[in-house]
């Protein structure tokens, strides 16, 4: 071999070693981190919309409609906002200016159509119904991954009804949620009684401490979370923490503004939130006005209006409450609800449900909002750009909150994708 050969064969060998060390596959670090989108929110606060909310109704108008002569479109007429180009309701006056703060995500979908329950759990977990794994909820997941932003914070408050779809799934109780149901009383359970002194409560927990020093280091996962959860309970029984609950001391001008008790309950949770608080969920399914909620078939329709009023009158109060004490950029407020509704009307002239096309809300966390995101067409029917599945949605909260969307969580030994491989809608960064 003369020399000009062999130099020749050296430099194809140092290329080839080379491309085939470009050729190896990354590592889940390598792949994610280049296009990881990452924001620096601190808190969410998840408004639950049970039964349904038309966005052809609420955050996606369309033409006019008629419930008597049949003909599909819109309830209401529509207003503009505060961006060009974007229109909401009528019964959303408040927010419509506010806007430049909101994202109306218009084209999320999945497949769940007629079951409720279903679909609550999908919009809770981000997936299907399993018979072999208990999937945690967004609360949970985000309470496993950021913990409470302060001691002597519960990470995950519920102001609604207990239900499993919340819960931590396979995460244990640990990522459980603290919950309530009255804004005027708090957590039941966290109050002591009035015969519990001092002392005697020093006392009790003198006891509980020796019982714990008799009891094995190797003790099961479940009571080594059942301690845990006492120890959180001893916390949240303290004198700081309860003062949360304590509405009376916000001015009644600020109270007034919220309104009922579904504006309190967001009140409540913006100083939820300034205890450490890092997720809370508020359902607005526990103080219907129209007897069925947002499940508004037949007549239940005919007070819908009065639902979004009430929306529309304490979401925008939350959004000026939290950006005057500057805590908007920190807080990602979200909008959810099981499913939408067509643009047809039913026999008594209410709506039925769809999956396939519905919008969710995003304001506030720092995100670059526009008002709206995605397009749909005509009648809200279908998605036209931009689809944004569940697990995209649920990305993009994860990603606002410097969580990485791309990790898995495990049950067991069994990796199990944070958010079903979602990707955040990257319009919203940057």
């Amino acid at each position: 071999m003369t020399d000009f050969s062999r130099r020749d064969f050296l430099a194809a060998s140092a290329a080839t070693a080379a491309l085939g060390a470009l050729a190896q596959p990354l590592t889940a670090d390598q792949a994610a981190s280049p296009t990881l989108l990452k924001g620096k929110a601190e808190h969410v606060i998840s408004i639950w919309l049970g039964g349904g909310m038309g966005q052809i109704d609420t955050f996606d108008p369309k033409r006019r409609g008629d419930p008597v002569k049949k003909v599909a479109g819109s309830y209401y007429d529509s207003v503009d906002t505060a961006v060009q180009g974007v229109q909401v309701c009528e019964h959303l006056r408040r927010l419509a200016p506010l806007m430049d703060r909101v994202t109306a995500v218009r084209t999320v979908h999945h497949e769940v159509i007629d079951e409720h329950a279903a679909a609550t759990n999908r919009m809770h977990t981000g997936r299907p119904v399993s018979g072999t794994v208990v999937y945690p909820s967004l609360g949970s997941a985000v309470a496993h991954e950021r913990g409470a932003a302060q001691d002597g914070a519960p990470p995950y408050v519920l102001i609604g009804y207990p239900n499993v779809t919340r819960g931590p799934g396979f995460l244990g109780s640990k990522d459980g949620y603290l919950y309530l149901t009255d804004t005027s009383q708090g957590p039941a359970g966290l109050s002591r009684p009035d015969g519990i002194t001092p002392d005697r409560q020093s006392r009790r927990e003198a006891f509980l401490t020796a019982l714990r020093d008799r009891q094995p280091k190797d003790a099961e996962t479940v009571l080594r979370d059942y301690d845990a959860a006492i120890d959180q309970s001893l916390k949240l029984s303290g004198p700081e923490f309860t003062r949360s609950f304590r509405l009376e001391e916000e001015p009644s001008d600020l109270r007034n503004r919220y309104g009922g008790e579904f504006g309190q309950r967001l009140l409540l949770s913006r100083r939820l939130i300034e205890r450490g608080v890092r997720f809370l969920e508020v359902s607005h399914n526990l103080n219907f006005l129209n007897g069925t909620g947002w499940d508004v078939h037949n007549g239940g329709i005919l007070k819908q209006h009065e639902l979004i009023a009430e929306l529309d009158q304490a979401m925008s109060s939350l959004i000026l409450d939290l950006e005057e004490k500057k805590l908007l950029d920190k807080t990602v407020i979200v909008i959810t609800s099981e499913f939408g509704r067509p643009p047809e009307f039913d026999g008594g002239g209410g709506r039925g449900h769809q999956g396939t096309c519905f919008t969710c809300v995003l304001a506030g966390g720092g995100l670059r909002h526009r008002g709206a995101f995605g397009e749909t067409d005509e009648l809200s029917k279908k998605i036209v750009s931009d689809s944004v599945s569940v697990p995209d949605f649920f990305a993009t909260i994860h990603a606002a909150l410097g969580i990485d969307y791309t990790k898995n969580l495990y049950d067991g030994d069994r990796p199990v994708p944070i958010t079903d491989r979602g990707q955040p809608i990257a319009a919203l960064f940057g």
